[in-house]
């Protein structure tokens, strides 16, 4: 999706949200998506890690019952 923009594409972006927002809002803007960013990650990452992990207990439950 965002590999199609390009350069002008962006810059053109970046022009209107100076325009909209003003100098002194993008800073607070950008941090503000930054923080968001992060942590969407790491509850992407979270909720992967507790999928893998209910994931080999059911395997280690499997192979348990399978050598009984």
């Amino acid at each position: 999706m965002l590999s199609n923009i390009g350069i002008p594409g962006l810059i053109l972006i970046l022009v209107l949200a100076l325009i909209i927002f003003g100098p002194k809002k993008l800073p607070e803007i950008g941090r503000a998506f930054g923080q968001t960013l992060k942590e969407f990650k790491n509850s992407a990452r979270e909720l992967t890690s507790d999928g893998i992990e209910d994931l080999k207990q059911e395997i280690k439950e499997t192979n348990e019952e399978l050598s009984k």
